[in-house]
């Protein structure tokens, strides 16, 4: 058994980990960095890589299948090899977790400790196990343990049927049939893809949801484009559960109102994701837990009550986003240093992206959170828009919101092509405060997709004025 005595002890390698390490560093603090399990973010390893990678293959599998419109001819069969996309998808999953590594493995060994950390008390670590392990004593701590998938219990009837979207990207090959739980950024992104791979799926969610989207008219033209693609039932009514040999069996009432019953290969339970805070001990400090067990903080800082204790990313669920992640990593570190001056998290203009085909997009203010009466909404359809047509990409929807009183732009939601670009171009708009005559001010070149977003723009400013 060792001791180490340092300023600052960050429990956790991940994107926020490994920002709070830096900014403890750059600020000339003694710091050690903590972690149990595989060095790589969730972000390359299981996240927004590996499934952008599946998604490709995806996409590159649609467009095969949707050339006659041009008047282009692909002759004979199209052959999807499993075993081929999926191994691209774990090769190129494995360069990007290996960049990640290559990161930590910078770091002075002296700086990383490895092994599961537990608090002895505020902040007083033991990391490993009683006999062979090291007992850190911080000045202060940060916590960036990350998250995980949450299951809910009745889905383990399924056994070693039930997978999460970890275990997809270790998939030695495509699977025949899958259900997936959940309509969410995740089950959206991977419910598709798997579909185009020529995947059997089934789509089931809960109180009507479609993504991130909450504006009812966004939401409604979603779940309606996506269900001429596979099957989604937002709002689904599963009467059994069970599992049968190798098989998942479902049992449901489809959108007709028909008793179906299925088998599948494998069930996809894209259910969210819960914070990694269940073995940190964190009974035997004085912090107050939430009822999930999570730490009670202060989100502008990120301190826990008025400990010298910060949790950062994943861990605190505010907004589970890998930019975002960086910047409370980052800002828990600063603050961990500048103890007990602490400063707020500079928060950047929030903005989501699902990469469905149509994407999906949010920026600024949600929808739900708009107090009525005080927003006029500008609407531009991307059916009839030139450059959506042109490349026949022309599905969607856009909903942007702008303040009654000051004409301020005060956020987004929508579904269609491109949107990962759009949603940039919205988000500098929000965060620098901009109003919809001066975003209209901005040039738009022609033809472009950007265009639509003028469309809406302009709706926006003859409601303002109206």
């Amino acid at each position: 058994m060792q001791t180490i005595v340092t300023d600052i002890a960050v429990i956790g390698a991940g994107t926020a980990g490994l920002a709070a390490y830096r900014a403890a560093k750059a600020a000339g603090k003694r710091a050690v960095i903590i972690e149990g399990g595989e060095y790589g973010t969730t972000c390359a390893r299981v996240g927004c890589m590996p499934s952008k990678l599946l998604i490709a293959a995806a996409e590159a599998a649609h467009e095969l299948r949707h050339t006659a419109p041009f008047g282009v001819h692909v002759d004979g069969q199209i052959r999807i090899d499993g075993r081929e996309v999926m191994d691209r998808v774990r090769r190129e999953r494995d360069r990007f977790v290996g960049f990640v590594v290559r990161g930590v493995d910078n770091i002075p060994e002296r700086d990383r400790l490895r092994g599961y950390a537990r608090f002895i008390d505020n902040t007083v670590l033991q990391v490993g196990d009683d006999a062979d392990g090291t007992v850190v004593r911080a000045g202060r701590v940060v916590i960036a343990t990350g998250s995980s998938p949450a299951v809910p219990q009745p889905f383990r009837v399924f056994g070693d049927r039930l997978v999460v979207n970890d275990d997809v990207f270790d998939w030695q090959d495509l699977p025949r049939r899958v259900a997936v739980f959940g309509p969410g950024v995740i089950g959206l992104e991977l419910g598709q893809a798997l579909s185009r791979l020529g995947v059997h799926v089934r789509v089931f969610g809960v109180r009507g949801g479609v993504g991130p989207l909450t504006d009812p008219a966004i939401r409604a033209y979603a779940a309606q484009a996506f269900q001429q693609e596979f099957y989604l039932d937002p709002d689904a009514k599963v009467t059994d559960m069970a599992r049968e040999g190798d098989e998942a069996v479902i049992s449901f009432i489809d959108r007709d109102g028909n008793a179906v019953t299925e088998r599948f290969d494998y069930v996809l339970a894209a259910t969210g994701r819960q914070p990694n805070v269940r073995n940190l001990g964190l009974e035997n400090t004085g912090l107050e837990l939430d009822e999930r067990g999570v730490p009670v903080f202060d989100p502008a800082t990120l301190q826990c009550g008025s400990a010298p204790v910060f949790i950062a990313g994943d861990a605190n669920d505010v907004l589970p986003l890998l930019h975002e992640a960086a910047d409370e990593g980052k800002s828990a570190g600063e603050n961990a240093a500048a103890w007990p001056q602490v400063s707020p998290v500079p928060r950047r203009a929030p903005i989501a992206v699902v990469f469905a085909d149509p994407q999906l997009a949010m920026v600024g203010q949600r929808y739900a959170d708009l107090p009525a009466d005080s927003f006029v909404t500008g609407e531009v359809s991307f059916e009839d828009q030139g450059r959506s047509r042109v490349m026949l990409k022309n599905r969607g929807l856009m909903h942007v919101y702008a303040d009654k009183a000051s004409g301020r732009f005060l956020g987004a939601e929508w579904i269609g092509p491109r949107a990962e670009h759009i949603a940039h171009l919205l988000a500098w708009a929000y965060q620098q405060q901009l109003t919809v005559d001066q975003m209209l001010a901005m040039p738009f070149y022609h033809p472009v997709i950007e265009e639509g977003l003028r469309t809406a723009l302009r709706d926006a400013q003859a409601r303002l004025r109206a």
